[in-house]
């Protein structure tokens, strides 16, 4: 072989395995992806194929682990793209959704008004029956199972356990919003029209049809869904679907986009027990304060959020056809008051140096 052929053979080689050791980028399914009800087989998507920052993803892992953590998923088009266990927690392991699980009654409460069993405009004593309340008659009148939707019943937040006793006048219906417990009293509406226990109708109507395992422990005092993160991740891309999963709208697509847009004018980042970002001011539990900006400044400004105690987070955020689950542990025990606690904030800066 003369010294010309060498030289041509080693630019081949030195090509070849090149082109063997950074392959070229392919492009990711961007078509929606809804996993099977039944069975393990879930879609993913390499990180490689979105172009993300890889580097930032041991960060991220670092922090989610500080911050008690006990799983954690992000999902792009429905597909799995990262998925990450921790301290014992697993695939098959239930965990507590707490308040994130209020847009679990507020679906269902939708498909009950699909199937003309309700109409949230309508009295809640409609359904409850009179003097449902401890309030005065008249008081009670004012409130509306949208009231109850939207935390604008006007009835004492600051008693918990929803007891005819406990549910006193504080406002009229409509003009004060305050987070309280009384939403449970739509899960007795959808049992009372449905002529079903409220768990029954739920399984029949949505749990069912969108392959989620589970089950409600309706306590003395809370009423909270228990799930694997993976069916949390079903409900998020039923969200981010706006109520279709597949080919069937489970939810109207009106009522959906009704329950994550600003439902009253007192607290703008609240819609029917589902948390808005990019809104000019927000309210939080227990508290009658208003806060300025966006409820977490550093999520994208269409992101809709289920957000629970303890830390339990479904973020949905359509212009990135995105859907992140967090449950476990409070991120910070001394300090874990809903999203001014900072975790929602800083978690977010550490997704955003891996998404952008």
């Amino acid at each position: 072989m003369n010294c010309m052929n060498v030289l041509l053979f080693a630019l081949l080689l030195l090509t070849s395995c090149s082109k063997d050791d950074n392959p070229a980028p392919t492009h990711p399914d961007t078509s929606m992806y809804f996993p099977a009800n039944s069975g393990t087989e879930w879609e993913t998507t390499p990180v490689s194929e979105l172009g993300w920052n890889q580097n930032a993803i041991q960060p991220l892992k670092d922090f989610l682990v500080q911050k008690n953590t006990k799983s954690f998923m992000i999902l792009v088009n429905g597909r799995i793209v990262l998925e990450e266990y921790f301290n014992g927690h697993t695939v098959n392991t239930d965990w507590e959704w707490n308040s994130a699980g209020k847009t679990l009654v507020a679906t269902t409460t939708g498909i009950a008004q699909q199937e003309s069993l309700l109409n949230i405009n309508n009295k809640a004593s409609d359904y409850l029956g009179t003097e449902w309340t401890n309030m005065p008659l008249e008081k009670e009148n004012r409130i509306k199972v949208r009231n109850l939707l939207t935390m604008t019943s006007g009835i004492d937040d600051t008693k918990q356990y929803v007891i005819k006793s406990n549910l006193t006048y504080v406002a009229d219906a409509g003009t004060r919003w305050a987070y309280g417990n009384v939403f449970q009293k739509l899960t007795d509406i959808v049992a009372e029209t449905s002529s079903k226990d409220f768990e029954t109708y739920f399984n029949e109507k949505l749990k069912n049809k969108i392959g989620m395992d589970g089950y409600w422990n309706f306590g003395i005092i809370f009423t909270i869904y228990y799930s694997t993160t993976r069916s949390m991740a079903r409900f998020g891309i039923l969200a981010l679907n706006k109520g279709k999963w597949n080919n069937e709208q489970i939810i109207n697509e009106t009522f959906f986009n009704e329950s994550i847009s600003t439902s009253q004018n007192i607290n703008p980042s609240y819609g029917y027990l589902w948390w808005l970002n990019g809104k000019t001011k927000f309210m939080i539990p227990g508290e009658q304060t208003v806060y300025p900006g966006f409820l977490v400044p550093n999520a994208p400004a269409d992101m809709y959020a289920a957000m629970g105690a303890n830390d339990q987070r479904i973020y949905v955020i359509p212009g990135k056809k995105m859907v992140i689950v967090r449950m476990g542990n409070a991120a910070d025990p001394n300090n874990p008051n809903f999203a001014v606690s900072g975790f929602d904030n800083e978690l977010w800066a550490k997704i955003n140096a891996v998404i952008n």
